[in-house]
């Protein structure tokens, strides 16, 4: 392992204990949304609607923790389910517009706080991380094998 890679390593430890961003357990302080629901409203938004099998296909979660994780989803109205758009026979879940409106409230509050700590970055760095972070990110989800769609 390389020097560099070792920094890497550790600084990614770092980062996940600045969770005092985040209220508790991955929520940031003000939040509305649990993590879990805001992932699931992010990717159902940029693919469309899913059902539990597409889902459990794109997280590599078991249905059971889908079932759950959906059902929170429908009871605070973030979620509902249809049928298949396509005319198959698996029910989907749609985001619905209370959905819309917090993911958009959770995600606006995220880049509050991302724009609080790279206050003092010039837009040509904040360019660079973002590009550096998408590298990563998509080198994760190739290796996984599930690759992440992006708007």
């Amino acid at each position: 392992m390389s020097r560099a890679t070792r920094q890497v390593e550790y600084e990614q430890m770092l980062q996940s204990r600045y969770l005092h961003l985040h209220k508790s357990k991955g929520r940031r302080q003000g939040s509305t949304l649990e993590r879990s629901a805001y992932i699931l409203l992010s990717r159902i938004r940029v693919q469309g609607p899913m059902s539990i099998g597409q889902l459990g296909d794109a997280f590599g979660l078991d249905a059971s923790t889908l079932n759950r994780q959906t059902a929170a989803a429908m009871r605070a109205g973030l979620v509902e389910r249809i049928p298949d758009p396509d005319g198959g026979m698996a029910r989907k879940f749609r985001i619905t517009a209370e959905g819309e409106r917090r993911l958009d409230e959770e995600r606006e509050g995220t880049i509050h706080t991302l724009d609080r700590i790279m206050a003092d970055w010039s837009d040509e760095d904040i360019a660079a991380f973002a590009d550096y972070l998408k590298r990563f990110n998509t080198d994760i989800e190739r290796l996984d094998g599930r690759p992440w769609p992006r708007p």
